[in-house]
């Protein structure tokens, strides 16, 4: 069975070249091992998705520039989150505030085309059937 996300899960871009954490604000008020329980819409940039150190998406327009500058030697530049849609598939069995649960399996989208997965959920107790 699939592990309810947390607060403090630790993330991972395609495209990034180091992991990040995610943020889950307590707004919806529940706990999972004394952490912000997370839902599918908690993808927002720089809120709950911290940046991936640098970024080597070459559809990123930064990165993009860089390398055209470096005469077209792959440049990484600084991550800034790009995500503009909610995790999917979504958890339609456990609802947290309406919306489906965050699950260890779940993915996201960055705008330059990297893909968020989850490496570590934050606990390890609580599974969503």
């Amino acid at each position: 069975m699939p592990i309810h996300v947390v607060n403090g899960a630790t993330l991972m871009c395609s495209f990034g070249v180091a992991p990040s954490n995610l943020v889950v604000l307590p707004e919806n008020k529940m706990l999972s091992t004394d952490q912000p329980a997370a839902t599918i819409m908690d993808f927002i940039p720089m809120t709950n998705i911290m940046p991936f150190g640098m970024c080597i998406s070459p559809s990123n327009p930064q990165v993009a520039a860089a390398t055209t500058a470096a005469l077209g030697v792959l440049t990484p530049q600084p991550c800034i989150p790009a995500t503009i849609a909610p995790w999917i598939p979504g958890t339609p069995t456990v609802l947290l505030g309406n919306m489906p649960c965050l699950d260890n399996t779940h993915t996201c989208m960055c705008m330059w085309g990297g893909v968020v997965t989850i490496s570590e959920p934050g606990q390890m107790t609580e599974m969503i059937p």
